[in-house]
């Protein structure tokens, strides 16, 4: 019995054409898309999930008041962890404390910059579940002169993991350390990524690991299994007045401590953290269109299945005279729904596993299938069972209820009810299409608007070279000297953050306030307006004409100025302390127009500009010309004062790219998925105008006959079906504005939501509804219509 169902469903399969293509494609675009981002949604959830100990592991965090509002930074310092321990002791039973790093590594006369390392307490392997290949986890940080590799790292060191085992590696060239541990590559789905893990007591005199005000570090701890997360931060507040009340009342600092379970912290929205974070807004809208584009597929299948009813209405009514049972009817056409849907499985696979590279790389990131293979054939069956029973189930119970006589006398009609259902059907599908366009059109122009955006500095033809080793630290000046000499520089200056990198906060006396005040900080030389070309809008820039400005003086931007409720010109003579940097007090010399040192997701912030020596990167902006000649020339310099560190530079306009890599990345598979939609909508509206078309083709013909145009038949068969595609529109705009609305909320500086964005909405959505319907319209048209009115 249920051989001969599938038996005569793939006869009908492959009787008629036209709809199974269109079936069984768009269900394998909407399958394929749902495996892709079930993919990324597992991933994404299942983040730091494989820890064995996750569900009793904590990130401490520290809480700040900035301008009334509270941020949160993940950054200690290095007495925490102990004092937590001591502390809290029966209640915290481990804490490890982690601090990413670069570094150069030397073996032999090989050098590799590595940028994914982390120093870390012993315990490191006994908190977090990374698997070690070789060596033990317990032992293998407990000597300060042990390294652990992961195995991409030590194949690429030494070939072979089990060369790896025993050899010595040196560190910024003094720092020899012996490789006792190999650990599986860090998977995907961490929030913490490296390449060599180093024990953090060889840094042990960093003022980072020594004094209490600073940011240096993660602190996570284990908790014992009777111990809840309240019942530690109910007693933070004290800890913090223990070790900082003295640091607390003197500089008039506003914070506190809380935890962060392992499970939150990488969707956890923290300022200056450098780990992998992700984005739940984002998780949501690729969630929302898998549903989308699976909802639309599932519509084509019973939209489609439903309007053929009318061609095997003499199969059912045979079959029923014959003696089959509705149930027996309603078994053979779930059963072809249950076959096709199958069929778009298997071809899923196949399409998803040729996409999978390109998705990748737009993700930028590896899923892989392999570790994933029993959730995604778990999905398949769950696809099968799901959408070919329910999409199956309405011209099943629709087709096995005709009336046997009226079927056999080819009397049968679907009538206005079934009519009115099929543009339900059609009005639901284009709704999330032109959703999904207005959504494409809106980030299109939002990722066009920050690309295009007036910044307040001169990005172009700027270079960055990291001051990121003791060697060009120590040299700083003599190769910013060798840079000046240099005719195709133009000019150079060595600051602690340029524009879209790290910009820390500070707290301030301010002369007329009596309450500290606090403001982004920025340590540069004299060159540094010069060399962003910011715009002095009151006072003076920085000049060596006069010494006292390196210990004397300060510049501020417009919205330091406006938030310390002066003019520009006011604030100029004005004096501000620094109360962590400078003994001294030190007056206002400047104020530079605002400019976007941060990210354009940020409000414009204040920002206090002074020529303290905390440089970490140098901005080299070169003149007009042959690019490839200057950068030659800065590798020179940078050769001529640094032995052995691999040379390193970026331009400070593709630092401001990567700032919005992500989101560009996201917006493209975004744009993908929305046109993939689209497309499966008009499969759909193609097959119904297919249908049309068939249903009428002798009123076709007897219109020809009678001298109708082709332009005239044509219009005669679209109008009908754009009158659901106009009603979509209507429904789908006020969604997609109000959606997009709050998307762009996200951004402090965005895109306005113009009329003409819809408008462009409407027109793309109903050419391509024209067009879909108009090839098969001008077909029938074209027809001869002899031979339509001669078909029986």
């Amino acid at each position: 019995m249920i051989k001969n169902y599938f038996k005569i469903a793939w006869r009908n399969l492959v009787k008629d054409k036209v709809f199974s293509v269109i079936n069984v494609l768009g269900l394998t675009i909407g399958i394929t898309v749902c495996m892709m981002i079930f993919l990324f949604i597992r991933n994404e959830f299942s983040v730091d999930n494989f820890h064995t100990q996750g569900k009793n592991i904590y990130r401490v965090m520290r809480a700040f008041d900035r301008d009334g509002k509270q941020s949160s930074v993940a950054y200690l310092s290095g007495p925490y962890a102990p004092a937590l321990l001591n502390d809290f002791k029966g209640q915290v039973k481990k804490a490890v404390r982690v601090s990413q790093d670069d570094n150069l590594v030397t073996i032999g006369n090989n050098s590799f910059h590595e940028k994914k390392v982390l120093s870390v307490d012993p315990d490191f392997f006994d908190l977090f579940t990374f698997p070690l290949i070789t060596g033990s986890a317990s032992n293998a940080l407990q000597n300060p002169n042990s390294v652990v590799l992961t195995e991409t790292t030590a194949k690429r060191y030494f070939g072979r993991i089990d060369n790896a085992m025993g050899k010595t590696i040196t560190v910024d060239k003094n720092l020899q350390l012996k490789v006792t541990g190999i650990a599986k590559d860090v998977p995907s789905n961490s929030h913490l990524e490296f390449d060599l893990i180093v024990p953090l007591s060889n840094y042990k005199d960093r003022s980072t690991m020594t004094t209490w005000i600073n940011n240096g570090m993660y602190t996570y701890i284990l908790l014992s299994p009777n111990t809840t997360q309240a019942q530690v931060e109910k007693q933070l507040p004290a800890f913090i007045q223990k070790y900082m009340g003295g640091d607390i009342k003197k500089y008039g600092f506003k914070f506190s401590l809380s935890l962060t379970p392992l499970k939150d912290v990488y969707f956890e929205n923290a300022a200056f953290d450098s780990v992998k974070h992700g984005n739940k807004t984002v998780v949501y809208i690729f969630l929302s269109i898998a549903v989308l584009i699976l909802l639309i597929a599932c519509i084509n299948f019973m939209n489609l299945s439903t309007i053929r009813a009318a061609e095997r209405s003499k199969e059912v009514g045979l079959r029923k005279v014959l003696g089959a049972l509705r149930n027996n009817l309603i078994f053979q056409f779930l059963g072809e729904s249950v076959l096709l849907t199958a069929i778009s499985c298997v071809l899923s696979v196949c399409l998803f596993l040729l996409a999978m590279p390109w998705y990748n790389q737009l993700l930028g990131y590896s899923l892989t299938v392999s570790g994933n293979a029993l959730p995604i054939y778990l999905f398949l069956v769950g696809v099968i069972v799901v959408v070919g029973i329910l999409t199956g189930s309405y011209p099943a119970f629709f087709l096995s209820a005709f009336s046997p006589v009226q079927a056999l006398k080819g009397k049968l009609r679907l009538g206005k009810g079934g009519s009115l259902f099929r543009e339900i059907f059609v009005v639901v599908q284009f709704s999330i299409s032109v959703f999904l366009i207005v959504g494409t059109i809106i980030i299109t122009k939002q990722m066009s608007y920050i690309k295009n955006k007036q910044l307040g500095y001169n990005k172009e033809q700027t270079v960055i070279v990291p001051i990121d080793n003791n060697d060009i630290y120590n040299k700083m000046d003599a190769f910013k000297t060798g840079l000046q000499n240099q005719s195709i520089v133009q000019s150079v200056s060595l600051m602690s953050g340029e524009p879209g990198g790290f910009f820390d906060g500070h707290t301030f006396d301010v002369e007329g306030h009596p309450e500290k005040w606090n403001s982004r900080t920025e340590f540069a030389d004299f060159e540094y307006v010069k060399t962003l070309g910011l715009k002095i809008i009151a006072g003076r820039d920085f000049s060596a004409q006069f010494p006292t400005d390196t210990t004397e003086s300060v510049l501020i931007n417009k919205t330091a100025a406006t938030k310390l409720g002066w003019t520009p010109e006011k604030a100029i003579g004005k004096w501000i302390q620094n109360t962590v940097r400078d003994s001294t007090k030190r007056r206002i010399i400047g104020v530079v127009n605002d400019f976007n040192f941060l990210s354009l997701k940020e409000d414009m912030d204040a920002l206090v500009i002074a020529p303290n020596m905390d440089r970490r990167v140098a901005l080299i902006k070169l003149k007009p010309g042959n690019i490839d000649a200057g950068v030659a020339a800065i590798k020179h310099e940078y050769t001529q004062v640094v032995s052995g560190y691999p040379f390193e530079c970026k331009f400070l306009d593709q630092q401001f790219d990567r700032m919005y890599q992500k989101d560009v990345r996201q917006q493209t598979i975004i744009s993908v998925f929305a046109g993939l939609a689209i497309f499966v909508a008009c499969l759909g509206l193609f097959g119904l105008a297919s249908f049309t078309a068939t249903k009428r083709i002798k009123e076709i013909g007897v219109r020809k006959v009678l001298g109708s145009s082709v332009q005239g038949i044509v219009v005669l068969l679209s109008k009908d079906l754009l009158k659901p595609v106009l009603i979509a529109t209507c429904i789908a705009l006020p969604f997609g504005y109000y959606a997009m609305d709050k998307w762009l909320q996200n951004f402090a500086y965005r895109t306005s939501l113009p009329a003409w964005v819809f408008l462009l909405a409407i027109v793309i959505t109903f050419l391509i509804a024209l067009i879909t319907i108009g090839l098969k319209a001008v077909k029938a048209a074209l027809d001869n219509p002899v031979k339509s009115l001669r078909t029986e």
